[in-house]
């Protein structure tokens, strides 16, 4: 069976972020620049070889210029020295028809962890311009602190800034190449 290409559309995928702040309220942020491919067996995603996910760090945004210039300092991501996180899917796992688990290794400031997301294929249709797309809803959480991001704080009340648990949502559209 021939390999078939599938890369992201921009316009159509967002990867999204959210962490606690304070312990009382949840901030958002996400890559405005970030790239997926995907190889598979014809068009049969479970036929994966190669998923690649890439993040510019540069790109995050949170609506506070303030806070995404500290989260690209050396305090977090390290954006001068590791511009780049990566995903490298190891093994796409069909628990019922339509959701899947997505193993794989996530490296983040040059640290990498396995880790294990929940994808929800929303299905592939051609679209009006004879492209063929697939939609994807991705999940998951990691503890930043894996992966070398430690700044911490806290408040003269006891409670902690920035938590560790960070949950990630993505919804990703594929385009066959």
């Amino acid at each position: 069976m021939a390999t078939t290409k599938w890369i992201s559309d921009p316009a159509h995928s967002e990867v999204q972020f959210k962490v606690k702040h304070l312990m009382i309220t949840t901030v958002t942020g996400y890559f405005h620049k970030f790239n997926v491919e995907v190889e598979t067996d014809g068009e049969d995603f479970h036929t994966a070889r190669s998923i690649v996910f890439t993040a510019d760090v540069d790109s995050i945004g949170t609506n506070n210029e303030q806070r995404d210039t500290h989260l690209k300092s050396a305090d977090f991501f390290d954006a001068d020295n590791h511009s780049e996180i990566r995903f490298e899917g190891k093994g796409y796992e069909e628990l019922k028809p339509g959701f899947e688990k997505l193993n794989g290794e996530l490296t983040i400031r040059g640290t990498t962890r396995p880790i294990t997301l929940d994808v929800e294929h929303h299905g592939t249709v051609v679209d009006p311009y004879g492209q063929t797309k697939a939609g994807f809803s991705v999940d998951g959480k990691i503890k930043r602190k894996e992966f070398g991001l430690m700044w911490d704080a806290v408040t003269e009340a006891g409670s902690v800034v920035v938590s560790d648990e960070i949950r990630v949502h993505c919804e990703i559209q594929l385009v066959k190449q």
